[in-house]
């Protein structure tokens, strides 16, 4: 429910931040302390949060899941591909 109700019971300590779940407010921590535990498998790269390395990993497998209908670009971010959009195509 309190994704509907905006309600942010947890606060960091560190910050003004405040979150409705804890475990958002555990990785936010990270940014705190430094700890980087996702760690890629191909290189020496670690990051604070799981969905920087999902998104770092797709610079080894060259995935680009993000693809323009109108001229079929393709692109490891959504926002690259709203950018793409909105310069070449609006």
């Amino acid at each position: 429910m309190r994704t509907h109700t905006g309600e942010r019971r947890f606060s960091c300590d560190h910050c003004n931040a405040s979150f409705g779940h804890k475990t958002t407010l555990m990785q936010h921590l990270n940014t705190h302390t430094g700890e980087r535990p996702y760690s890629c498998d191909h290189c020496d790269a670690s990051f604070s949060h799981r969905s920087t390395l999902v998104h770092h990993l797709r610079t080894h497998t060259r995935e680009h899941p993000f693809r323009c209908v109108l001229c079929n670009a393709s692109f490891l971010k959504k926002r690259r591909l709203t950018d793409h959009m909105t310069r070449l195509h609006s």
